[in-house]
């Protein structure tokens, strides 16, 4: 283990987070909340010193999977205690480990809250608590990537770490250069959503909060109730930013290249959006009983697949309330989760295909004992590591929610309740049902069961295996 170069990123990450902490700080500045904003100011210079002390230049530059894999998931640990200062100093969320929970959860784009009177806290705190899902949502490593030029082509360990997804590819040959074109595709996205709530009525603080937790896929909103008390159109324009921010960026990409082929033949993009069609409809029919017409329970369907397959967990109605066929296609969403490559969490929807494929190449071998059948995607043979990483994730994955569910059992909550905590926690949604439904919050838990909740949503972030790494004893061997 090269120690002195997971202390440089880990050192660059704290001075970044110091920048990010002044935005807070105007923010209070504009609401003449001073006392928040010496709060944050004082958080800023902590991130910077700390900062300056472990980023010291390290003996070798050479980066290795095992030192991405560390500095990935020390990195997103050390931000999130850094993170939660604030929300303590300001009195917001006076408890370390309800404002590390809070913290956690923003960064990881969970959603998750511990929050009962949202409506309560500062400006400056509904600022750097929407703020995190937008850092978090394409990745802190990938934005230090695409300023600095760091370690050269060794910085794809850091993307493979962070990035979401079966298999990582350059969009470009340059890793900086592939970081850069993701995050002007994430401000696109970002700019053109705030601009649109904006003439659709609503203000700009609020713009600009629900706009991070839609683009981010995070849902921490600005009101107790979500987002039921906005427009329908209003509802309408994130609904639509939800479902597209759940899109392979490799899409985007191709639109902008103009290679409108390329673009539409992503298999992946097409069961998305074929998915979210058929939940929808099954929840439409199920729920249309319940409104006053057919178009309010469309809006309501729409929004709430859209918000959970896209892992954002934004709600504009009690779905704890719906029938049982809706809530178990939203639990089942739960598990599918966004597109490989995009900010949304979940099993992703390219593995569930790798998935199932492999499930019909088995059936066919067992018919055909001697058949030769390459899985493929989109008309491209699937490199047999790539099956054995999907394989292996679905093992670990299901390992997770089991050791989860038993140790969170200590707080002899219902299982529904327990089930789907691990569910919106491990896939970074944010609400589940009963008594973590879009109408509650996690507060219920005790300390125990929230840092249980906080490693999974940690480890539902950096697709399990950088925090599996950190147990790894062999993984901290000096060279």
């Amino acid at each position: 283990m090269n120690f002195s170069i997971v202390s440089y990123i880990l050192g660059w990450i704290l001075r970044f987070e110091a920048a990010f902490l002044l935005l807070p700080t105007l923010v209070g500045v504009c609401y003449g909340e001073w006392r928040a904003c010496g709060c944050y100011l004082a958080s800023a210079l902590a991130c910077f010193l700390f900062g300056m002390l472990l980023g010291k230049k390290p003996n070798s530059y050479q980066l290795y999977a095992r030192e991405g894999f560390v500095s990935v998931a020390l990195g997103w640990i050390v931000i999130s205690l850094m993170g939660a200062v604030p929300f303590v100093l300001t009195g917001d969320i006076p408890n370390y480990i309800d404002a590390l929970f809070e913290t956690i959860s923003g960064f990881t784009t969970t959603g998750a809250s511990i929050l009962g009177n949202v409506e309560g806290l500062t400006y400056s705190s509904l600022f750097w608590r929407s703020f995190t899902h937008w850092i978090g949502g394409m990745g802190v490593f990938v934005f230090i990537m695409a300023i600095l030029p760091m370690m050269g082509g060794s910085t794809m360990n850091l993307m493979r770490a962070e990035s979401p997804g079966p298999s990582v590819s350059k969009l470009v040959p340059r890793v900086r250069d592939t970081a850069k074109i993701l995050y002007e595709i994430y401000l696109a996205i970002t700019v053109a959503e705030i601009l649109l709530l904006c003439i659709s009525g609503m203000k700009l603080f609020d713009s600009m909060t629900i706009t991070f937790g839609t683009v981010g896929t995070g849902g921490f909103g600005v009101r107790n109730d979500s987002l039921a008390s906005y427009s329908p159109l209003i509802q309408v324009i994130v609904t639509v930013f939800m479902i597209l921010s759940g899109i392979n960026y490799t899409f985007y990409y191709c639109l902008l290249m103009r290679h409108f082929k390329d673009a539409f033949s992503i298999e992946e993009v097409r069961w998305y959006l074929a998915i979210i069609l058929g939940a929808a409809a099954i929840v439409i029919m199920d729920i249309s009983s319940l409104y006053d017409t057919f178009g309010e329970a469309v809006r309501h369907a729409f929004f709430q697949v859209g918000s959970i397959i896209t892992t954002t967990g934004f709600s504009t109605a009690d779905f704890n309330a719906w029938p049982q066929l809706s809530k178990t296609v939203l639990v089942l969403l739960m598990f599918i989760g966004a597109c490989a490559g995009s900010t949304g969490g979940g099993f992703k929807v390219s593995r569930i295909l790798l998935l199932f494929k492999n499930i019909g190449r088995e059936l066919s071998t067992m018919i055909h004992p001697r058949l030769v059948k390459k899985i493929k995607m989109d008309q491209r043979n699937v490199p047999q590591e790539v099956m054995q990483s999907a394989n292996v994730f679905a093992a670990v994955y299901f390992v997770i929610v089991f050791v989860s569910l038993l140790l969170i059992g200590v707080d002899e909550l219902d299982f529904t309740t327990n089930f789907t905590a691990v569910a919106a926690t491990l896939n970074n949604i944010g609400p589940g049902l009963e008594l973590v439904g879009p109408t509650s919050n996690f507060a219920v838990y005790s300390s125990f069961s929230k840092l249980v909740l906080m490693f999974d949503m940690l480890a539902g972030r950096l697709e399990l295996f950088p925090m599996l790494i950190l147990l790894v004893p062999s993984c901290w061997k000096k060279y």
